[in-house]
C-alpha cells in the first residue's frame, strides 16, 4: 500500500495515524495540482485532494476513512470497534463542525491565504473563527478536565483529529492556553512521535512561509 500525503492538516493527520500504528504503507509526497501530475492522481481521486491510499483494489481517499481503514487493518483499537465507537464518532463529527472547523477558519486566514498569496487576512473572519473556537474550547475543557483523553483511558481517532489543526498553531496563534485542561491534552499529544514529527525521515518539503 501506498500513502500519498502533503503537509498540509489532513494529509499530516493521515501520516500521524498511519506512523502511530505502524502500518506498512509507503509513504510518498505528492503533488496532484502540479504540472503533468493532475491525471495521474485523477485516477486515484476526483476531487485531486490529499491523502490518498493506494491498496488492492479501490483507492481509498478522505482522511477519516483511511484511519478507519489503517486502523482496521493492523488490528489496533485506535478506531474504537467496541462499545466506545459511538462515543470516538460523536466527537469526531462534534469536532469537525465545531472546534476542528473553527481552528480552520482562523489558520485559513492568518495561515494559509498569506503563506499562498491567496489574498490578506480578514480580521473579520479572524474574530468569528476566535468566537467558534471559544465556544467549542469550553465544551472541550469541560470534558478533558475530569478525563485524560475523549474517548475511554487511551488516545484515540477522535484525539488525532479534534487536535488536526493544533500543530499549526504558530500560524493561527489561538489561545490555548487559556484552557489548560485543553492544554494538558494538546501536549499529551505532542509526547506521541508520530504526532509531534510525523514527517520524519520522510522527503517532504516544507510548506511555503509566511510573509512578514
Amino acid at each position: 500500500m501506498k500513502l500519498y500525503f502533503s503537509r498540509n492538516p489532513n494529509p499530516r493527520l493521515a501520516v500521524s495515524v498511519a506512523r502511530f500504528l505502524k502500518a506498512e504503507v509507503a509513504l510518498e509526497f505528492a503533488e496532484p495540482m502540479a504540472a503533468g501530475q493532475t491525471e495521474r492522481y485523477r485516477a486515484l481521486n476526483p476531487n485531486l485532494l490529499l491523502p490518498i491510499l493506494e491498496r488492492p483494489g479501490q483507492p481509498l481517499w478522505e482522511t477519516d476513512a483511511i484511519a478507519c481503514y489503517l486502523s482496521r487493518h493492523t488490528g489496533s483499537s485506535f478506531w474504537r470497534r467496541d462499545d466506545d465507537e459511538p462515543e470516538m464518532i460523536r466527537w469526531v463529527s462534534w469536532g469537525k463542525e465545531n472546534f476542528v472547523r473553527a481552528c480552520d477558519m482562523v489558520h485559513w486566514e492568518r495561515g494559509t491565504k498569506l503563506r499562498y498569496g491567496i489574498g490578506p487576512c480578514d480580521e473579520a473572519m479572524v474574530e468569528e473563527g476566535l468566537k467558534a473556537f471559544h465556544r467549542a474550547a469550553a465544551i472541550l475543557e469541560a470534558e478533558l478536565s475530569g478525563r485524560a483523553w475523549l474517548v475511554g483511558d487511551t488516545v484515540s481517532f477522535a484525539d488525532f483529529r479534534m487536535a488536526t489543526f493544533l500543530p499549526y498553531n504558530d500560524a493561527a496563534r489561538l489561545p490555548i492556553g487559556d484552557y489548560p485542561a485543553l492544554a494538558r491534552w494538546a501536549g499529551q499529544l505532542d509526547e506521541i512521535g508520530a504526532w509531534r514529527d510525523p514527517f520524519r525521515g520522510l522527503v517532504a518539503p516544507a510548506l511555503p512561509p509566511i510573509p512578514g
